[in-house]
């Protein structure tokens, strides 16, 4: 049975799942170019929604206010998933703090206001696993959010995402208002960033790695000691889910959205590797920063609720190197 706050919230999450048939109710998905936004886009599609509201940085600027609820007064949609955000990994965190903290602030703060003040019957926030502590419980319970520091690379990002699971629970407390949050594990999948600075870990290797193979290079080494252990979700899943919590769950409490599997950075490097196809030698940088130690999260509260994951770690790196090819290689040529 999903968590809810009184048996109201019970009768209006029914009433709630009668509205997701709606196949035609308007949707707007925030951030629908980035990996998880065009991923739920893709996954809505599929499904036979049919009025998806989808605007660029262009089309609307979601960090200035007015824009914002200029947007949500005209276009009065009727569900809302919070998929845009900036990201990046050690790197480009470490390099642009007040950038990750501001943005992100500003991004969440916007929406959330906006859609509840224009009718939104129903908006879920997505976050980051990063949000826990970095010496958190292993596999890491949402009640572990603020029992400790966080990973000194990322807090600014963390501290951003926080902040906006209270403002969802502050928006249902003082309003009665529908807004979940969705944590999800590392990911993964088609649309992911690929940068050579400033991207996560699994994209990162996997274009230093293809790159090595066209350049015939000798070796690839890895920052730190390949030692920490990391889980990952393909995108595709986490559509699925976003999905499955909009019509599922209706609670105060954040939800957890991890794989249930874990993998040494080392072994990472060695699938990413071997599907990739590189054939030299792979070195780690010992003097380099490793990150979290381990980062495993528990996601038996979704299981629970009736959701498993379907696409496994080695298929859905063979997909994703498929994309990279057909996208990000074929593009620069």
């Amino acid at each position: 049975m999903a968590e809810t706050i009184g048996s109201d919230r019970t009768c209006d999450l029914f009433a709630y799942i009668a509205e997701m048939s709606d196949k035609s109710a308007k949707i707007f998905v925030a951030g629908h170019r980035g990996l998880v936004g065009s991923a739920i886009v893709r996954k809505l599609h599929q499904l036979g929604y049919t009025n998806l509201l989808l605007r660029t940085h262009a089309e609307l600027d979601l960090t200035r206010q007015a824009d914002v609820e200029s947007f949500f007064a005209q276009e009065k949609p009727v569900h809302v998933i919070l998929a845009a955000a900036k990201v990046g990994g050690i790197h480009a965190n470490n390099t642009y703090p007040a950038d990750f903290i501001a943005v992100n602030l500003q991004i969440q703060t916007n929406v959330i206001h906006s859609a509840y003040l224009h009718g939104v019957k129903k908006l879920l926030f997505l976050g980051s696993s990063c949000i826990y502590p970095k010496f958190a419980p292993q596999p890491i319970p949402e009640s572990a959010l603020l029992t400790g520091p966080l990973e000194p690379t990322n807090e600014w990002y963390a501290i951003a995402k926080i902040a906006g699971i209270k403002t969802c629970q502050a928006y249902r407390i003082q309003y009665k208002w529908d807004a979940i949050s969705g944590m999800p594990t590392n990911l993964y999948g088609p649309n992911d960033n690929f940068h050579p600075q400033n991207s996560h870990v699994l994209p990162a290797l996997m274009r230093r790695f293809h790159e090595a193979k066209v350049s015939g290079a000798e070796e690839v080494v890895v920052w730190g000691s390949g030692s920490p252990l990391r889980e990952f979700l393909h995108v595709d899943d986490l559509a699925d889910a976003c999905v499955f919590l909009l019509e599922r769950y209706s609670g105060l409490e954040h939800v957890n959205i991890g794989s249930g599997q874990e993998v040494t950075i080392k072994e990472l490097a060695e699938l990413v590797k071997e599907v990739v196809g590189f054939e030299g030698k792979l070195g780690w940088d010992s003097t380099k920063p490793d990150g979290t130690p381990r980062k495993l999260m528990d996601s038996s509260k979704l299981a629970a609720l009736g959701w498993t994951p379907k696409v496994s770690l080695r298929d859905g790196l063979r997909q994703t190197y498929e994309w990279y090819l057909e996208n990000v290689c074929a593009a620069s040529k």
